[in-house]
């Protein structure tokens, strides 16, 4: 018993931890700052339509690209929870019919949405985690970002 009493610290404050990265308090100063892109000076930005690809969640020498379309309110493309290993780059690419925010939870890092062209954020995902991805205004879940 001393060994799971000696465990049950540790456990609270990662719960802790993780309820304090979860919040949907961040900046978009804190989303430059926290992450990079090799292609451009910031990595939260809005860009031109790039082709579409029907494919799941993708790795790559470049990092993981998740791709998802936000149609008429439904969710498709890379939903659910998608894995992602720890210190991977991760590009979101973010499709939507109306004009919101697409927010990482515990990352802190956001990008507006255009209706029909694609958001685009790109970071390096160092903090493990089961990470909430969301329209912000809307509260669309779009998937759970696992990274570890």
């Amino acid at each position: 018993m001393s060994s799971r009493s000696a465990r049950l610290p540790a456990a609270l404050a990662g719960i802790a931890l993780a309820a304090t990265l979860t919040g949907c308090a961040g900046t978009d100063a804190d989303a430059t700052a926290a992450s990079s892109s090799p292609s451009s000076p910031s990595s939260s930005s809005a860009t031109s339509p790039a082709p579409s690809s029907s494919a799941p969640a993708s790795a790559s020498a470049a990092g993981q690209r998740i791709e998802v379309t936000v149609t008429g309110g439904g969710v498709s493309g890379d939903t659910g929870r998608v894995p992602v290993a720890a210190g991977e780059q991760v590009t979101l690419v973010v499709t939507s019919d109306t004009a919101d925010e697409v927010h990482v939870h515990g990352y802190d890092l956001g990008v507006p949405l255009t209706p029909g062209q694609p958001g685009e954020i790109t970071f390096a995902a160092t903090i493990p985690g089961v990470f909430e991805v969301e329209l912000h205004e809307s509260h669309t879940v779009l998937l759970s970002l696992q990274v570890g």
